[in-house]
């Protein structure tokens, strides 16, 4: 069984509350754009276009989206506006899968990566360590052992703010404060968990961007020291991102993809903004498979993320 077993109802209702405001703003203006329609035309298709654009699903992916919908619509000879709804899910459904994202209605950890290392990056702000805490949680929840590395050390709160996490989720944190080589916090944690032998270890790292060159060396220094014990650490590089932000996100996720080489994105703070379409776009760009978003503030409102489930939420008809 994954961390969040099979896709429940009480996750499917918080999915949907976390993503109403988005699917809310997407459905007033669609169905604005539809009335006295019955057949999907050049004129609901720039509407639709303008739409998806100021939901930030972006203007690149918004093109792709609105091309895959005139071909339909070429090909159908007629496509009522009763059906734009479905189609629109279904074209956006099947440009997730092709950008890599799975449909993960649970999670399991590879049997042959014990412990299982995933160093999490972003910047300040975007819920980072408030990420990696739910994560631990939902690990732990799962029968899983965790070990936390404190490896932001340019900002005491970081450290502080993940100890806290380790205290109420009851698993050990590495820490060496504040101003401490993040190289070394990192080395003790996986030789830690190795001792231990730990399911999982979530490492920490600085939240800023103020150079790429110095963001690039210190990452490649923490994975160095970790492949001290580990050859093939880490086996995942997760990127939080703060989905609020739209545009902004785009350009974070711009800046350390060229930095270091992402492997999987946690999209947050999606249940307090309509922009929820910054999920769609983000992973279409990058070619970064979508592995977990944040739509509330409880533990278990950080969620697996599911392609079909998103989008049905997203497009859902009130």
């Amino acid at each position: 069984m994954g961390i969040f077993g099979f896709f429940s109802k009480e996750k499917k209702e918080s999915l949907d509350q976390g993503l109403q405001k988005s699917s809310e703003n997407i459905f007033s203006k669609l169905s604005k754009a539809v009335i006295g329609k019955s057949k999907v035309d050049e004129d609901v298709l720039d509407q639709l276009e303008e739409i998806l654009i100021t939901a930030d699903v972006g203007v690149d992916t918004t093109i792709k989206v609105i091309r895959r919908i005139e071909e339909r619509v070429a090909k159908d000879k007629y496509l009522s506006t009763g059906e734009l709804d479905v189609i629109l899910k279904e074209e956006i459904a099947a440009l997730l899968e092709e950008n890599n994202t799975e449909d993960l209605s649970n999670f399991d950890l590879p049997k042959d990566k014990k412990p299982y290392v995933i160093m999490v990056v972003g910047v300040n702000g975007v819920g980072k360590t408030t990420t990696i805490g739910k994560l631990a949680h939902q690990f732990k929840q799962a029968g899983k052992s965790v070990v936390l590395g404190a490896a932001d050390t340019f900002r005491a709160a970081a450290v502080d703010q993940l100890i806290l996490w380790g205290e109420r989720v009851d698993v050990p944190v590495i820490s060496h404060g504040m101003n401490t080589d993040p190289a070394a916090v990192a080395f003790d944690t996986v030789k830690k968990a190795v001792e231990m032998n730990a399911d999982v270890v979530i490492i920490d790292t600085a939240g800023r961007l103020h150079t790429k060159v110095n963001l690039m060396n210190e990452l490649t220094k923490i994975k160095r020291v970790m492949q001290k014990f580990i050859d093939d650490a880490p086996h995942e590089v997760l990127l939080v991102l703060d989905g609020s932000t739209g545009q902004n996100a785009f350009l974070q996720a711009k800046e350390f993809t060229r930095a270091t080489d992402i492997t999987a994105l946690a999209i947050t703070k999606l249940d307090g903004t309509a922009k929820g379409g910054v999920v769609i776009g983000i992973s279409d760009q990058f070619k970064i498979p979508v592995k977990y978003i944040g739509v509330g503030e409880k533990m278990t409102d950080l969620q697996v993320f599911n392609r079909k489930e998103f989008v049905d939420s997203l497009f859902k008809k009130k």
